[in-house]
């Protein structure tokens, strides 16, 4: 019997936050290191997951399947394509910055809680997002990955509810009213997706006669499963609903900017760089692969969404006075050019989408994590409170823009060749869509400029004069995120043979080829 590489890749952040957790109270620092070498060992997994996988393989490789509910049909099984191993990779790599980033946020003193362990719980509940997301991206049986889909929800409401930013606006006690208002509306808008989500799940048990990915996909393929049609787009909008709730997607955005304004600045990474990606990647696995035709007859509606969610997304964050709910509009915008690469039904589309997320997820944390120092030694989120902070600390500004740049997706950094894919993958197909979209790069050049040049250059103002440049600690997550965001920019290659042929696979199960061009190239 092989070894269980997957299975051991999503165990082991789960065993590190058990044995985080138990840590004596006074342990505090033994904690910290204790989750770090738990994430860098899930990283080295991730790795070996990577390197194993092969690209010109089978569509779902390292596969295990277990008997686990028989009487129901329920198998634990599990297996990865290259998308699957792409954004695997994304969550291993990103949490041991978050661990580093978020290294005092839970300290007593700056919580000023003595009578339970928060820096204990705060770290355990980290890794134990990571391993329900890690084993969401490997779960081939619809009903494993629906459990670990919702059971992510407890630990993230209580990081977002019991570690709240401690650089709000407000007073303590208001603080925590607006920390506990964030928590309970993204659990509450998360929880009605998952339970429409396991009605369509019921539904699809009941039609199919079990929960394999595989089983059903091919059976569907054969034409031995054949769906009536409104049964089909009624499971298919169960899926999907669940899925934009996660994404978010408009108008099922709006949990998404409290949650990351009242987080600390570590969870509002782990929401939209990693937690978030398993709504599109669930697009990609299960809506197009167990219902193709309902996905093309829904795609003219989610694509007029998407684009809402660009344009929306970009005109609210120019307008915004905080800085992370800027950022936080920001993404609803990027994920919306994801969700529309995925539905553009291209090669490029899809395969631009993929790298979207990769590359989303590292520029977001990069600029995210560099406006949280920044936060945290002003004390304040508000955009007006800046000004010259280039002055006193150079490293930190120039940080800070190269992360805006590639929020913008500048040529050069690792997001521009996502934007690029997509919309190149929307205008062969729905030109139209694809020209409106191009609107959102120019309000995202405009809100990520404005924000540097309001907060970092002109004159110095009295309360940014004592902001000390980035520690060492801190140069440590942020340089090595902006090293893969401009090695990815300029050498892609390794990303997209990675997912390509796994976009292939999802692009023959709805039936759907690149359009041809309308000129052919002439030859001689």
């Amino acid at each position: 019997m092989s070894f269980p590489l997957l299975t051991a890749t999503a165990v082991l952040p789960a065993v590190g936050a058990i044995a985080t957790a138990a840590v004596p109270a006074k342990q505090r620092t033994a904690a910290k290191w204790l989750a770090l070498l738990f994430s860098l060992a899930t990283l080295v997994f991730a790795a070996v997951v990577a390197v194993r996988f092969d690209p010109g393989g089978g569509r779902f490789q390292l596969t295990e399947s277990h008997a686990w509910i028989a009487d129901f049909g329920v198998r634990y099984e599990l297996g990865v394509d290259g998308i699957a191993v792409a954004l695997i990779a994304l969550t291993a790599l990103l949490i041991p910055f978050v661990i580093l980033a978020g290294w005092h946020d839970a300290d007593p003193q700056e919580t000023g809680n003595t009578r339970w362990r928060p820096t204990q719980g705060f770290f355990a509940l980290i890794l134990l997002v990571e391993a329900m997301v890690i084993i969401s991206f490997e779960a081939t049986d619809v009903f494993l990955f629906y459990i670990f889909f919702e059971a992510m929800l407890i630990p993230m409401y209580f990081l977002i509810g019991g570690f709240g930013d401690r650089a709000g606006q407000h007073g303590e006690k208001e603080a925590a009213t607006q920390r506990s208002y964030a928590a309970v509306k993204f659990l509450l808008y998360n929880l009605v997706g998952g339970l429409i989500m396991l009605a369509a799940v019921i539904g699809l048990y009941v039609v199919a006669g079990n929960f394999s990915l595989q089983e059903i996909a091919a059976a569907r393929a054969n034409g031995s499963l054949d769906m009536a049609t409104n049964t089909e787009r009624l499971l298919f909008l169960g899926f999907f609903f669940a899925f934009a709730v996660k994404a978010p997607l408009w108008p099922l955005h709006t949990w998404l900017p409290n949650a990351m304004g009242e987080a600390t600045t570590p969870v509002a990474v782990l929401i939209t760089a990693v937690v978030d990606k398993v709504g599109t990647f669930a697009m990609l696995r299960f809506c197009l692969q167990l219902f193709p035709e309902a996905s093309k007859w829904a795609t003219p509606v989610i694509l007029v969404l998407a684009l809402i969610s660009i344009v929306y997304g970009a005109l609210v964050a120019v307008g915004q006075r905080d800085i992370k709910r800027l950022i936080a509009f920001a993404s609803i915008s990027h994920f919306g050019f994801i969700i529309m690469g995925i539905f553009a039904m291209t090669s490029q589309g899809q395969s631009g989408a993929t790298l979207y997320m990769v590359n989303h997820g590292i520029s977001t944390a990069a600029l995210m994590l560099v406006a949280g120092f920044l936060i945290s030694r002003r004390g304040s989120r508000l955009i007006a409170d800046y000004g010259g902070v280039q002055k006193v600390a150079p490293v930190l500004a120039g940080t800070f823009l190269i992360g805006g740049l590639a929020t913008l997706s500048l040529p050069g950094l690792a997001p521009f060749v996502s934007e690029f894919l997509v919309l190149v993958g929307t205008f062969t197909r729905y030109p139209v869509i694809g020209i409106i979209a191009t609107f959102g790069i120019v309000l995202a050049a405009l809100y990520t400029l404005v924000l540097y040049q309001r907060t970092m250059t002109g004159p110095v103002k009295p309360s940014t004069e004592g902001i000390a440049d980035l520690r060492v600690r801190e140069l440590a997550v942020v340089v090595p995120l902006i090293g893969v965001l401009i090695f990815l920019g300029v050498y892609p290659k390794p990303l997209t043979e990675l997912v390509n042929p796994a976009v292939k696979h999802t692009l023959s199960d709805v039936h759907k080829k690149d359009p041809k061009p309308e000129v052919e190239a002439a030859h001689k």
